[in-house]
């Protein structure tokens, strides 16, 4: 911690499995604040884009009203990516096709491992995780670690202060993942350097 203040984390709150990442966030000190509008991006230090549907989340995002203020918050803050919102993330999304806000240099194919009663779980590290109609991350560049994958595709990548999972730790009841902890440490990272 930065021994100032707590780090306020913000969960796009328009859509999907928001309200499953309270918990994890409140376990490790930091503060859970739902976003839903333009002044909401005034309160937090990083935003995590949750599972949902993706396309559902983008006509929310148009009809809210929030979409310049979401782009313009990603360039300069960390940001993570779940399911759908590594979608939302993607430079180019296929399965079908659809609109993305571009923020990360990955590909993204919806759905590429099933529907709904195709989701299943993993471990990894010890940590068990839900993959729910996940997307695959089909292509990266350079800018792009690849810090986990399955059959060969990425399914957890970072790139400077973004990070993206096709799987979901929120699902697990055993609060502050190792994915909370690791988004939480890049928010202390970016306060503390300004």
């Amino acid at each position: 911690m930065s021994g100032i203040r707590k780090v306020r984390v913000g969960v796009l709150a328009l859509q999907g499995a928001f309200q499953a990442h309270q918990p994890h966030i409140e376990s490790l000190n930091a503060e859970y604040i739902e976003v839903i509008n333009n002044e909401d991006f005034e309160k937090i230090d990083g935003l995590i884009l949750p599972g949902g549907e993706s396309g559902t989340m983008l006509k929310l995002i148009q009809f809210v009203g929030i979409k310049d203020a979401l782009k313009e918050f990603m360039k300069t803050r960390p940001a993570w990516g779940i399911c759908a919102g590594g979608i939302l993330m993607a430079q180019k999304v296929y399965g079908p096709e659809q609109e993305s806000l571009s923020v990360i240099n990955i590909e993204v194919t919806r759905n590429a491992y099933g529907r709904q009663q195709d989701s299943f779980e993993e471990f990894i590290n010890d940590y068990k995780v839900s993959y729910i109609r996940a997307p695959k991350i089909s292509k990266t560049d350079l800018s792009v670690q690849v810090l986990g994958s399955k059959d060969e595709s990425p399914t957890w990548i970072e790139s400077g202060l973004h990070m993206v999972t096709t799987f979901h730790p929120e699902t697990n009841l055993n609060y502050g993942s190792p994915w909370h902890q690791r988004f939480i440490a890049k928010c202390e990272e970016r306060i503390q350097n300004g």
